[in-house]
């Protein structure tokens, strides 16, 4: 089939690197997102799907909008059977759905119904669900709520972040894709309406839904840092200013620190939660590079009482 492959970040670039490696398909063209600000003269830079597309020679389309006309009047020109999507980043209007013989299919990584949205994996992560996956399903206006071709499932393990997690979802997820398309292409493989129960909602993860709650189970706090590393990153005040905690061990034998106490010793830092201690195994202080937790609890000088405010 003549693919349209639709996508911004690096989490897409597996599913595009199997399609073009596909020889029963041919991508001719890629959309994404405009060039954004970047780094610290926020120069303009090309998303990571434009730039692997311009090195294959593919035709970068990079809408401002999808609604746009001239847009729309160009994927007509390339008549694409199907648009493959991984994180594309902007909602499609009916006019671009209609354009494709066999429509939009997107890679979701979740298990649909669950976690419709745009953060599906995090919140995985911080409802503590054990097993997640990745579902292919048609795009129709409303909300991850198309017809499903296809899932296939991950386990979450103890120790995962948001960005491990995700990693994993996004290279097996590049397979089930590439096996989508070719299921659609011979006509084995119909999309399935989503099923009315089960569904939930995984809306993006702001800044402020990342602060860490010290009175909160020690639980509760794992998940919260786990979930929302490495964006945007869970963090807390210390003596006024922003701590970004970026890895932390619940240790279930220690219950002696108030929520938010701190305690530390020469090569640990220990703060109390809603339940038992955590241990801080790496931070980043507001304008500084991620360190060790001991290490920054030896350059700051923790006394006595000191607390984290959650």
């Amino acid at each position: 089939m003549r693919l349209v492959f639709a996508g911004t970040p690096e989490v897409a670039l597996p599913a595009l690197d199997a399609l073009i490696a596909s020889d029963r398909h041919e991508v001719v063209a890629v959309v994404t997102r405009p060039d954004a600000p970047a780094g610290r003269g926020r120069r303009l830079v090309a998303s990571p799907v434009a730039q692997r597309a311009e090195e294959a020679g593919i035709e970068v389309l990079k809408p401002a909008r999808p609604r746009d006309e001239d847009f729309l009047a160009r994927l007509r020109e390339i008549a694409p059977d199907c648009c493959p999507v991984v994180a594309y980043g902007a909602l499609l209007p009916k006019a671009a759905l209609e354009i494709p013989a066999h429509g939009w299919v997107n890679l979701h990584f979740s298990l649909l119904p669950a976690w419709r949205g745009a953060a599906p994996v995090q919140h995985a992560v911080l409802a503590g669900d054990e097993v997640t996956g990745a579902s292919t399903f048609r795009i129709e206006e409303g909300l991850d709520s198309g017809p499903v071709y296809g899932v296939l499932t991950e386990e979450v393990r103890p120790t995962d972040t948001s960005g491990d997690l995700l990693t994993r979802l996004a290279f097996a997820g590049a397979g089930l894709l590439a096996a989508t398309m070719d299921g659609i292409e011979d006509g084995t493989l119909k999309a399935v309406p989503q099923p009315a129960e089960g569904v939930t909602l995984a809306p993006k993860i702001e800044v402020e839904d990342a602060k860490i709650d010290w009175t909160a189970p020690a639980l509760r706090v794992d998940r919260v840092v786990r979930g929302c590393a490495p964006a945007p990153g869970a963090w807390t005040l210390f003596r006024g200013e922003r701590l970004k905690v970026m890895s932390v061990t619940p240790l279930p034998d220690r219950t002696d620190l108030a929520p938010g106490e701190i305690a530390a010793t020469k090569k640990a830092v220990f703060v109390g939660t809603g339940s038992h201690a955590v241990q801080l195994q790496w931070v980043q202080p507001q304008g500084k590079k991620p360190m060790a937790a001991a290490d920054w609890a030896r350059g700051v000088r923790i006394a006595e009482g000191e607390r984290l405010e959650g």
